[in-house]
This record gives C-alpha cells, structure tokens and sequence, in this order.
C-alpha cells in the first residue's frame, strides 16, 4: 500500500501535519503502508498537478482543498482553505469521514491529533510534544519577540532548518523523524546538525539586513528584500526591530515566485483589526486573520510590489490616531 502525503512545504507546522498523519494512518488506518511525501507552496497558477496523485491513497495536510476524486485524505485549519465556492461546496458534500476542516485550530497537527483520537482511537500522548510546539509555532505563542527571534528551543531551530532548507529532500527525511523522536534528538541528526551552523549565521546576518532595510509608519512595517536570497528569514524579526508596530508588509523573492507577507505583531499593545486572509485572498493568496501571503510568479515583481503598496496603505488607514 502506498500513500502519497501533500503537505505544506517549508512550514514547520507542514511538517509535523504530515508526520503525525503518518503515524496515525499507521496505528490506527493499516500498517502495511509505505508513505511517501511531496511538498506543496503557494505559488501564482495552479497550485495541484492531478498528475501527482498517484498514491493508492493520497493525502493532504494544512494545504488548501483538492476536489480532485484521488484525494481521500484532507486536514487544514486555514481560513483561507477553498480556492473557490465549489471547492467548499463539494467538501460540505463529503461524506468519507476522512476529509475535515476546522479554522479556529492554532495548527493543523493539533486538529489532526484531536481527530485522530476522538473518531479513530489515536493516541496522542506519544506526540505531545509536536503538537504543543506546532500549537506555539504556527499560533505564534512565543512569550515575547526575543524568544522568538533568539532560537534557543529544538523547535525554534528545526523550523528554521525547514524555512531555510534549499535542499528540497530536507523536509523529506525530517518528517518519518517527527513521528517518532523528540525535538532535541533530531537536532543531533548528521543531516539536521550539519545545515544549522550556516543557517543560524544567515539569520543573524538578516536581523542585520532587515533593521537596514525596513521603515515602521503609522504602526506599519514595510520591507523590500527582493533583491537578496533571504525568503527563509524568521518572519518575527521585524517585530522584534520594530515592538510598537501592529502590522508588517515585506516582498522577498526566490527562484519560482515573488512573494507577499502579511502578518500582525503577537505582542503589539495595540489589537489588530483587519483580517489579513481576506486581504489575501483579494489578490489570490489567504492564510490567518493574523498572517497571510501572497505568491506571485517571478516575472512578477512589479504586481507585487503594486500589492504590497495598496496593502500597506490599507492598513495605515486602519490604525486609528493622527496622520
């Protein structure tokens, strides 16, 4: 049996999702499985290949809705989960008991335990651990930005490890770890404890960057990285230069997209009043009520530099005060 699992690529959440999915699939659904997984990003056009589904089940966790009848798995947690109407429609239609859906969940791993125990008789106990840290990762439920942005915990390093990885088999041989090990131990991985060196000297080398490069008005962040390899950096850096902001607007570029993040600062004595996944979704992205993204394609640089404009604007004019 052979069971391909699509998850979110790049995200620590993404991982553990798909980790925990596996070990529960194992325990609880057959155990003569063989799993394989395939990375999903947001990226501009299409973001599913039918082609790809070639598992004899196949899978996807804390990615948006595939309508596609391959697909006999689906977990997220995303507002912004349904690229349209008939895609929420035909979910709303499903009757498999193995497609859910839940956005007021901090991570799609801690949704996907809760399910998992509550219809399948999964024992979440073994894994606590991830689905507490990808609770405070993906929720952003650190105690303050230094915490954040100091990378002292397993966590903190495994999920900077998995945004900054350009190795695309990373991810790939970290997730069978998840499901199984602590945190700590994977850190002590050859394959982990190897990257860590340069990807800690990279983070504090754009710590640098983005206190060069980033402007806060009206409670605004704005950034504009597109011309550096660093779409990887830790995304409470600029609250962490910049405590009073509310909001924060940065353009960063990679080989395949150009892209737009939106997000709101965990620790702003000011509440955050927009919606950022409705933001996104205006311009084909989504994500959170607190964080959202935008991909554009690479020859896009001036779309999105217009999006990132009219959004940072947007959100100036809702912070209430003088201008």
């Amino acid at each position: 049996m052979r069971v391909r699992v699509f998850y979110h690529d790049k995200c620590f959440d993404g991982a553990c999702s798909a980790a925990l999915f596996s070990r529960f699939y194992r325990e609880r659904i057959r155990n003569d499985v063989e799993f394989e997984y395939c990375g999903l990003l947001h990226r501009a056009g299409a973001l599913f290949n039918e082609d790809d589904f070639t598992g004899d089940e196949n899978a996807i966790v804390d990615f948006k809705y595939s309508s596609s009848p391959k697909i006999s798995w689906w977990f997220d947690h995303h507002l912004s989960a349904f690229l349209t109407p008939a895609d929420a429609a035909h979910f709303e239609q499903d009757v498999s008991n193995q497609k859910f859906y839940d956005p007021d969940f901090k991570s799609c791993t801690g949704f996907i335990a809760m399910i998992a125990e509550q219809r399948f008789g999964f024992d979440p106990r073994p894994i606590a651990e991830l689905a507490k840290w990808a609770d405070i990762v993906d929720a952003a439920m650190y105690e303050n930005a230094k915490s954040a942005v100091e990378m002292k915990a397993p966590a903190m390093k495994l999920t900077m490890a998995i945004e900054a990885s350009a190795d695309h088999e990373f991810v790939k041989k970290m997730i069978p770890l998840l499901a199984h090990q602590s945190l700590e131990s994977i850190l002590e991985e050859p394959f982990v404890a190897a990257v860590l060196p340069p990807l800690l000297e990279r983070h504090h080398r754009s710590i640098d960057i983005l206190r060069k490069r980033s402007t806060e008005v009206d409670g605004v962040i704005f950034f504009d990285i597109t011309d550096l390899d660093l779409e990887g950096y830790n995304k409470f850096v600029p609250y962490y230069l910049h405590p009073d902001s509310i909001y924060s607007v940065g353009l960063s570029k990679s080989s395949f997209r150009v892209k737009v993040s939106v997000g709101s600062n965990p620790w702003s004595k000011r509440e955050p009043t927009v919606n950022l996944a409705k933001v996104c979704e205006r311009y084909g992205g989504g994500g959170h009520a607190r964080v959202g993204a935008i991909s554009f394609d690479v020859t896009q640089n001036e779309m999105a530099r217009k999006a990132a404009a009219e959004i940072v604007s947007e959100l100036r004019a809702s912070v209430p005060g003088p201008r």
